[in-house]
């Protein structure tokens, strides 16, 4: 783990929304993925987040029958696993920031069983990693790849501070992103995907709830683009976001900074963590402190 001494008052945050992209050799993948991550740096980032399934742009590596084939994939790309965490590995040494990963479907044993979990990787710049599964499968997910699922909720300690990631549908779902926050956490993380415009305002509107509930930052980073080689991630809708508590000293709408939609960039924004704990207790709402007065009525 990536114990700070202290947690920051302020980070700067790169938030992707990242385009999937076609490579005909791993070293196009190392150079796509320095090019993001210089940029970021070259723009103070402390934090950069990528978005769910990026991790399946390595599929283009793969000879054209793989690429249509979902569940040979899933066992295909563990090949690249190996590279793909070196790669983000010397990158967040290199540059002394936190990466997290777009999320890989990784294959483990799980009760003597060969499953895959969606995987989001957390690279600290002192070489270390930790990671968090998803929780709670889409039904694409559960019915059509047989991903499973997580059944840890954890914290992860950063050089900025403690954070929960939520990956996309887990987003969906309060007592999550509710317990990440009870644990510690002042930042929650949701790497998404999304293929239909309906989809990707169910995580906005997750997230955003989220921010609003527990009186913390939320940072939401889509993939886009299309691919139509890809039947896994062909097309991918939506904008990358810092959502926050909506109340004094935030903006009115809980909106921090937005992307425009579709369009391949990064996202930024300076977080205040002192801002947002005295919020919790001398806010106009008091949401977070709240939470247990709902509770009472049931």
């Amino acid at each position: 783990m990536a114990t700070p001494l202290s947690t920051p008052d302020q980070c700067r945050v790169a938030v992707a929304q990242y385009a999937v992209s076609y490579f005909n050799n791993t070293a196009g993948f190392i150079d796509n993925l320095q090019s993001w991550v210089s940029d970021a740096v070259a723009n103070d980032a402390q934090l950069l987040l990528f978005p769910e399934y990026a991790a399946l742009e390595l599929c283009s590596l793969m000879d054209k029958p793989l690429q249509s084939d979902i569940h040979g994939q899933l066992h295909a790309i563990q090949e690249y696993l190996p590279l793909f965490l070196e790669a983000h590995q010397k990158l967040a040494q290199q540059h002394q920031v936190t990466i997290v990963a777009g999320s890989f479907p990784v294959k483990i044993t799980q009760a003597g069983e060969e499953v895959f979990v969606n995987r989001s990787y957390v690279f600290h710049p002192n070489g270390l990693s930790d990671f968090q599964d998803k929780h709670i499968m889409t039904r694409v997910e559960a019915e059509d790849w047989d991903i499973r699922p997580s059944t840890e909720i954890k914290i992860i300690d950063t050089a900025i501070g403690k954070i929960g990631i939520s990956i996309c549908y887990d987003s969906e779902f309060p007592l999550i992103a509710r317990r990440q926050v009870e644990m510690g956490a002042d930042l929650i993380l949701v790497p998404s995907v999304t293929e239909t415009l309906a989809g990707y305002h169910r995580v906005r509107t997750g997230s955003q709830a989220r921010a609003m509930e527990n009186q913390c930052y939320v940072l939401h980073a889509p993939l886009v683009g299309e691919a139509a080689w890809s039947p896994a991630i062909d097309i991918s809708i939506g904008c990358a976001g810092v959502y926050t508590p909506m109340d004094e000293g935030f903006p009115a709408n809980g909106i921090l900074a937005q992307g425009e939609m579709n369009q391949s960039a990064w996202v930024y924004a300076t977080l205040d963590f002192v801002k947002m704990r005295a919020l919790r207790t001398n806010g106009g709402v008091l949401n977070y402190k709240d939470w247990d007065a709902q509770l009472k009525l049931l």
